[in-house]
């Protein structure tokens, strides 16, 4: 490991060496320990208690946080002619059909998602090279192939993320800025893993949620202590 800067060394001081914080604690504590000079995002990674190789232990979902994740989404919708208005009302950035299919096979990344109709799938399933490595490929299971892309729009618009276990059984994901309150921090926090836990599989045995930490872009991880989320 490198040695730490002057800055880094003043956040892991404000940590508690061996501590499990409070999720109210630590939302506050996620704040004083940031050191960024930009609004930074605020992380959360949770490992569970699953085996991400076997199919029946798989987590994936999405999950509305109540005050957003304070990014500026850009939306691409690939739908056809007659759902067009509808998208670009609901706030989408970009809209249309084989104009952006021709971009992306050309490199075009610059977008965080995409969402279209089941009808249309046909002609994206080509991009999968392009898109699955980026995690910008539609999927029916997030909500981002659906016959009603305006409600599809406005929910990413609001604060819907989606997320899914890597291999090593941690789920990671932006809940927020340092910008937030502490409240909004814990609110969101609090919802995501009270969404992870309704998504807990059967097949999953002993303790699910093992260890969650709060971290900012810069700053070291809070660890939480699990016992506390319901508080």
């Amino acid at each position: 490991m490198g040695k730490l800067t002057k800055n880094q060394k003043i956040a892991a001081e404000k940590i508690e060496a061996g501590k499990a914080y409070s999720l109210k604690e630590a939302s506050s504590k996620v704040k004083e320990v940031n050191y960024a000079k930009f609004d930074a995002s605020v992380d959360i990674d949770v490992r569970l208690g699953v085996d991400p190789r076997k199919a029946n232990q798989m987590v994936r979902g999405v999950v509305t946080l109540p005050h957003g994740t304070g990014k500026q989404v850009r939306v691409l919708v690939l739908c056809n002619p007659d759902a067009e208005a509808a998208a670009k009302a609901a706030g989408a950035d970009y809209v249309g059909l084989d104009e952006y299919i021709d971009k992306i096979k050309g490199g075009w990344t610059d977008i965080d998602v995409i969402i279209t109709q089941p009808a249309i799938m046909g002609k994206i399933g080509a991009l999968g090279r392009v898109l699955g490595p980026r995690g910008l490929m539609p999927n029916p299971k997030s909500g981002t192939v659906t016959v009603d892309v305006a409600k599809a729009v406005e929910e990413v618009k609001k604060g819907k993320i989606d997320f899914k276990v890597d291999k090593n059984g941690i789920v990671h994901t932006s809940i927020g800025k340092v910008s937030f309150t502490p409240e909004q921090i814990c609110d969101n926090a609090r919802e995501f893993i009270s969404t992870l836990i309704k998504l807990k599989p059967s097949a999953a045995k002993g303790t699910y949620i093992k260890s969650i930490y709060l971290s900012s872009t810069m700053s070291p991880g809070v660890k939480i202590d699990t016992k506390s989320v319901d508080e």
